[in-house]
């Protein structure tokens, strides 16, 4: 069971993006397949996130891609029920990977100590600070929401390495903030708050 408060944020999300018309949406995941997904791939959906792909799954979205970017898998929507599983990793492991290149290239953070002089060991470092630090699962591209069964409302985080910000105060704003068209202004009150520990420090 998940939080009714978690259920409506998410179907209000899923409904929004069938609305814009924007994407392919198929069938969403069963809980068969929500407990095969969280088994294997070792994370739990958070609430809304859940009830956003139970209630339709996207797979597809017909928008080129930005000029430049380049990542690590190949679909900007995990494909839950049918992805490759080599691919959907590296879309999991995005958030730590990217953000170890950039402590290759002289990011740290002064709570992991002092940083060694050479990048491979300052990378070495990094890595076994960042164990245990909370999952991101990716909702589409480099945009992520925290997992964790029984939360819900986290905004959205659009993680590039260490440039990490807001890219939506909740899972509904988020759809708003990145497929309406155009991009409407944030209100003047927008001001979400990340509470996941870790990754709360660089918004």
């Amino acid at each position: 069971m998940i939080s009714e408060g978690g259920a409506q944020l998410g179907r209000q999300a899923a409904h929004r993006l069938v609305h814009m018309n924007c994407c392919v949406i198929e069938e969403g995941l069963t809980d068969a397949e929500f407990a095969r997904i969280e088994h294997e791939y070792e994370f739990e959906f958070a609430d809304d996130h859940r009830a956003f792909l139970a209630a339709g799954l996207p797979v597809h979205e017909p928008r080129e891609e930005e000029p430049g970017t380049s990542y690590a898998w190949e679909r900007p929507w995990p494909d839950w029920r049918n992805g490759d599983p080599d691919e959907l990793r590296r879309h999991l492991n995005w958030p730590i990977e990217f953000l170890l290149h950039d402590v290759q290239r002289g990011h740290w953070q002064p709570a992991w100590g002092e940083r060694p002089d050479s990048s491979e060991a300052a990378v070495d470092l990094a890595r076994s600070q960042l164990t245990g630090v909370p999952r991101m699962v990716p909702v589409y591209a480099h945009r992520f929401l925290p997992a964790g069964h029984g939360t819900f409302g986290h905004p959205v985080l659009s993680m590039w390495g260490s440039d990490i910000i807001y890219y939506g105060a909740d899972l509904l704003d988020y759809i708003n903030q990145e497929f309406e068209e155009p991009r409407p202004e944030y209100p003047e009150d927008w001001a979400p708050q990340a509470t996941v520990p870790f990754w709360r420090d660089y918004p």
